[in-house]
């Protein structure tokens, strides 16, 4: 499960629990981005900031690993390099990626998405924002190309985003139930958001 993170929060995590349950998934690895195609480093939070708050918010499952993979990498982090690596050191096992709707709209204008499709099977999140029955068409329509690589998940639609977190920080509004404790704690210990 890869992403910015920034910050991680509850949403994140029952995607995953989820994610894991349904599809009986030996473990998540969560995988913060480095230097992400699509965003500007001045507009996301430092990595450390965003390793370290994964890192709370995944430390109490065991099944929840999290690797530095993407932020020990020079240069912009692409997905394709990450699933090449994770293809060549875990050669024996099935890898899945998972992730939101949202993101998966925009999956064809990501780098090298056929090869991508081809080397691993997608579980995408419904949520509350996207149409379901769009995603559905989508999701068979690239699952009649790519072999059956892409699962729709079943779980709680929880609409909670990095955004808002961010945003309801800067105006000083409780984020509370929206990420673990140990998150929250540590956002305002660093003064992030403000």
């Amino acid at each position: 499960m890869g992403g910015t993170f920034d910050p991680i929060h509850n949403g994140h995590l029952i995607l995953a629990e989820h994610s894991r349950t349904q599809f009986n998934l030996e473990k998540v690895l969560f995988i913060p981005t480095g230097k992400p195609p699509h965003k500007s480093e001045k507009d996301i939070s430092s990595i450390n900031y965003r390793y370290d708050m994964t890192l709370l918010a995944t430390s109490t499952n065991p099944h929840f690993y999290l690797s530095p993979i993407e932020i020990q990498r020079e240069g912009t982090t692409y997905t394709i390099d990450t699933i090449k690596y994770l293809h060549n050191k875990y050669e024996n096992m099935e890898l899945y990626f998972i992730l939101g709707a949202d993101s998966f709209y925009d999956i064809d204008k990501w780098k090298d998405y056929n090869e991508l499709l081809n080397l691993c099977r997608f579980i995408v999140s419904k949520r509350p924002d996207i149409d379901n029955k769009q995603l559905e068409d989508k999701s068979g329509e690239l699952s009649q190309i790519y072999k059956d690589s892409i699962y729709i998940l079943e779980a709680p639609l929880i609409d909670i985003s990095s955004t808002d977190i961010r945003n309801r920080v800067k105006s000083k509004l409780s984020i509370q139930y929206l990420v673990p404790e140990t998150v929250r704690f540590y956002i305002e210990k660093n003064k992030l958001y403000e």
